[in-house]
């Protein structure tokens, strides 16, 4: 959801209870909104705290991380997903990398908290030798 819409439903809430109840529609309103926003703390530390026993930057597998991602997700929504903190990339800004154990890996890039690209990159296979042809 994004914040600004959150907090104006917020506004309408506590200013349409208090002009209907009063100031006990005033308490009730504040608490809601506290409550939700206890909540949401409650889902943030939850989805940090399960990250932060993961080894970092790693996932089951990238090629289904990548196929999961969208454009416009939050960080808090790719780290829920991934059950990992990502490892962070060279000099770029908001660049995040997570690798299975294969060797393939997804790097995401975020403009403004919101993931705006995201690339697949799995390793380069050596090519077989060619068999010999069957002998006579």
């Amino acid at each position: 959801m994004n914040p600004l819409l959150g907090w104006a439903l917020a506004a309408a809430l506590v200013s349409i209870a208090t002009l209907t109840y009063g100031w006990r529609g005033l308490l009730l309103a504040l608490t809601v909104v506290v409550f939700w926003l206890v909540l949401q703390f409650n889902r943030t530390l939850r989805v940090m705290r399960n990250a932060g026993q993961a080894p970092l930057g790693r996932v089951p597998s990238a090629v289904m991380l990548n196929a999961k991602l969208r454009p416009g997700m939050t960080m808090i929504e790719v780290v829920g997903l991934t059950r990992s903190l990502g490892r962070k990339l060279g000099a770029g800004d908001d660049d995040w990398a997570w690798q299975d154990e294969g060797g393939a890996s997804v790097q995401l890039h975020f403009r403004a908290g919101k993931l705006e690209r995201f690339t697949l990159e799995r390793p380069v296979e050596p090519e077989a030798p060619e068999a010999p042809p069957p002998a006579p």
